[in-house]
């Protein structure tokens, strides 16, 4: 009698179970395409139209100047952004737990903590921002328990892991995407999006300024672009990782950062009641939509703010296994913490999140300019995996002073330059208050990571070749 063979049954939707392991090579089911709509869709949301509103509104920069201000910006940091995806492929592994080989294992942790603290300070970011797109259109609702409805979309999300927010990812970036576009060639039509504002002026520092905040929105998507990128396969992932990344950062972000530039000149103050006041009822509906989308995108932010709670967890503690209830248990963790910081952040909003912009473009330039310098010139990406799940940290230590020290004299040497809401340095002034701490810092701290290194190394390497001549 023939038995009939098994019916196989695959899932739509796959709960994750590796967390923040290495991603086998037959589970690397990412794409091109799904890394492009990632970036695309993470871009499409309010936070990036109010922050494109910063040029035409807080600096009073004609539109053509804000616009080039912003390409130049997005195009630099997300070439940054797009090296650290390559990565992803190569290794595995989530991207801040890679800090273990520049740092050591506990070293590492340390900025996986610094790495949580932005994604909670993002979560709760977008939260607010949603919140205020909606209550735009629906002024009477309850401010408060929209921020807990949207939080709950985006812990579900989160909780079920990688495959539900790549799915997500690429569906919202084509609705969005569409979206937008509509309101941009609309806008355009409008002579009081683009007529040219009498009190608009070209400035240096507000040029400068918002160029930076180009580089650190694409910036602070470094410490998580491998957390995707390490699902596609490696032999042909990395070049895949570089340009979708790439591409799918700039082209979503330059667009939206745009429509925000019109909205600014139109309403400094709100560029989002802009959108509904210049566009009636299609504007009224892109704020609806972009809303309900910023509650699934922050799956995607609250995702990486649980790997890196997670490698911090990991790194503190012996007894702690990360399971499925683990990162489930952080992920709820997580996101209560960041819901009550966009309960209590809906005063100042604007004031809190420039400042936030520019201390996170500080801390994250040395952390970049060391892996990157590590990974492509030091390592040339040779690294034993397995050493960075030592609690010993293997061959890269418990804590690597070359690393930590690079990173502190990098920090420090943007302080004469630094422009914040609290300190301006002195060497501010003189340049006009243009900010370049950011392009101070990185070459200071790659140039001493790559000496410090090369000098701790040749010893080695010598010793090495002494004994092959010795025959030993």
């Amino acid at each position: 009698m023939n038995q009939e063979p098994p019916v196989v049954t695959k899932s739509f939707i796959r709960f994750e179970q590796q967390h923040i392991m290495p991603i086998p090579e037959t589970e690397r089911t990412g794409t091109s395409w799904s890394i492009f709509a990632i970036w695309v869709g993470l871009n499409m949301m309010p936070l990036a139209v109010v922050t494109g509103a910063v040029a035409s509104g807080a600096y009073g920069l004609p539109i053509g100047w804000s616009i080039a201000a912003i390409l130049i910006g997005n195009v630099i940091g997300a070439f940054g952004s797009a090296l650290h995806a390559s990565q992803g492929p190569h290794l595995g592994i989530p991207q801040m737990l890679q800090a273990r080989a520049q740092f050591g294992y506990l070293g590492g942790s340390l900025f996986a903590v610094i790495a949580l603290i932005m994604f909670l300070g993002f979560f709760a970011s977008i939260l607010i921002v949603a919140k205020d797109s909606l209550l735009v259109v629906f002024p009477e609702m309850n401010g408060s328990l929209v921020i807990l409805v949207f939080a709950a979309i985006g812990i579900v999300l989160c909780v079920f892991g990688y495959d539900l927010l790549k799915k997500t990812m690429t569906w919202l970036s084509i609705l969005i995407g569409v979206t937008v576009a509509v309101s941009m060639v609309m806008l355009w039509t409008k002579p009081e999006a683009t007529a040219q504002h009498a009190d608009a002026v070209f400035t240096f520092e507000g040029f400068f300024a918002v160029l930076a905040i180009g580089v650190v929105w694409q910036l602070a998507y470094a410490p998580y672009v491998s957390d995707y990128t390490r699902y596609l396969p490696k032999a042909t992932g990395p070049k895949s990782a570089f340009w979708g990344t790439y591409l799918g950062l700039v082209v979503s972000s330059v667009f939206v950062m745009t429509l925000g530039v019109l909205l600014g000149a139109v309403n400094p103050e709100n560029p989002l009641a802009a959108l509904s006041d210049t566009l009636g009822v299609v504007g009224a509906s892109v704020l609806i939509i972009f809303a309900v989308s910023s509650a699934l995108i922050n799956g995607v932010e609250l995702y990486s703010a649980v790997m890196n709670g997670l490698t911090a967890l990991q790194s503190s503690f012996k007894s702690v296994t990360v399971t499925t209830s683990t990162r489930v248990t952080m992920t709820l963790g997580c996101g209560v913490i960041a819901t009550l910081v966009a309960l209590l952040g809906q005063g100042d909003f604007m004031t809190t999140f420039e400042a936030f912009l520019t201390l996170l473009l500080y801390v994250l330039i040395p952390w970049s300019a060391i892996n990157l310098a590590d990974f492509f010139i030091v390592q040339k990406g040779e690294y034993v995996i397995a050493d960075m799940f030592m609690r010993d940290g293997g061959r890269y230590g418990r804590w690597n002073r070359i690393g930590l020290i690079s990173y502190l004299i990098g920090l420090v040497s943007q302080v004469p330059f630094m422009i914040t809401p609290m300190y301006t340095g002195p060497l501010a002034e003189p340049l006009q208050n243009i900010d370049i701490a950011w392009l101070v810092g990185f070459v200071v701290t790659g140039a001493v990571y790559l000496v410090w290194m090369r000098a701790a190394r040749k010893p080695v390497i010598e010793g090495e070749a002494a004994l092959a001549t010795s025959g030993v």
